[in-house]
């Protein structure tokens, strides 16, 4: 709901940096991989309830997100840089949750499954837009530096990053944080089921009109 106005002023923040790196040869798809380890690193650290350094690796995952994507426009934006950007994002959003599961099963299983499950629905409705609008030549107005049509909706990254932070902040409330961010994400999903249903029908019928 946020990101479109994050976005321009993460840009103007890490682009001279960006262009810094390009000028050192580092390549995007370094960072985005070295972005996503340390993402990932937050898992275990989730588990062994070391949640300040869980939340610095939420962190330093979403900075090289952002800069990934920065260095990509200085150099040159590639598909297989777009893929591995919105595939690993999406791993990760969703492994998060795992970790406070396995540190508390008794109490964070369930709301973990819960979060997780909506997550596959705002991250499944997103991707499977994006393929039609490909197919379909559209493009998002409020997004054009991302490498596919970009969805926004109540959930987006921005606050998802949100919640992550609360949850590290404050572990003792991660069922009641989760079950809350999951209705959000399932009513995300349904609006953009709704939008994908009334905007592809209407393409639908303009087309048959035509032939």
């Amino acid at each position: 709901m946020i990101d479109r106005h994050i976005l321009p002023l993460q840009k103007r923040i890490l682009q001279p940096v960006a262009n810094q790196l390009v000028s050192y040869g580092v390549r995007a798809d370094l960072i985005t991989l070295t972005g996503f380890a340390i993402g990932l690193s937050a898992v275990p650290l989730l588990a062994l309830d070391l949640y300040p350094w869980a939340l610095l690796a939420i962190l330093l995952n979403r900075l090289f997100d952002g800069l990934d994507g920065a260095v990509a426009r200085a150099a040159g934006p590639t598909d297989r840089g777009a893929f591995i950007d919105i595939a690993f994002d999406f791993f990760f959003y969703a492994a998060v949750p795992i970790g406070f599961a396995i540190a508390d099963p008794a109490a964070n299983a369930l709301p973990a499954a819960i979060l997780v499950t909506s997550f596959m629905g705002t991250a499944s409705s997103f991707l499977a837009f994006a393929v039609i609008a490909a197919k379909r030549g559209l493009t998002a107005a409020d997004y054009p530096q991302k490498g596919i049509y970009y969805l926004g909706g109540l959930a987006e990254g921005a606050e998802t990053i949100a919640v992550f932070v609360a949850m590290c902040l404050w572990p003792d409330h991660f069922p009641l944080i989760a079950f809350s961010y999951a209705a959000i994400c399932l009513t995300t999903a349904v609006t953009r089921w709704r939008q994908g249903w009334v905007a592809f029908a209407q393409k639908d019928i303009d087309a048959n009109v035509r032939t």
